[in-house]
């Protein structure tokens, strides 16, 4: 809740999401959406944690494309203080090696970052 509007600016361009109202009903009912899509194998949410397994600091998500030409759409978000300190660039760069090592996709769109977000509404 700390970086709202760092998220609606770089990971959804949405003042829907976050918001500073969101429930704790709220927010269980987003997890158990995605923890849903998840065991259905319709969408994979994964969790950036600090080391010692104790702070969520960011979030990678790999779900089927919405736009022709590619087989998955990848985005991920950092928490602001964790942006600022850099570590967002090697989590994007991780992710990218991540995903060409272990996922099946021929063509992968990271929206926002490899393909400007004016490009990506376009296609």
């Amino acid at each position: 809740m700390s970086s709202i509007e760092h998220l609606q600016e770089t990971f959804t361009r949405s003042v829907n999401w976050p918001h500073e109202n969101i429930t704790g009903d709220a927010a269980m009912d987003d997890m158990l959406n995605e923890q849903g899509r998840f065991n259905r194998r319709e969408s994979f949410a994964y969790a950036v944690l600090t080391t010692d397994g104790e702070r969520e600091i960011g979030c990678v998500y790999v779900r089927p494309s919405s736009k022709p030409g590619y087989d998955a759409e990848v985005s991920l978000w950092i928490t602001k203080a964790d942006f600022d300190s850099g570590f967002d660039e090697v989590l994007y760069e991780w992710t990218e090696q991540w995903v060409e090592m272990s996922w099946p996709f021929a063509e992968v769109a990271y929206p926002g970052r490899a393909i400007e977000w004016a490009a990506w509404d376009n296609l």
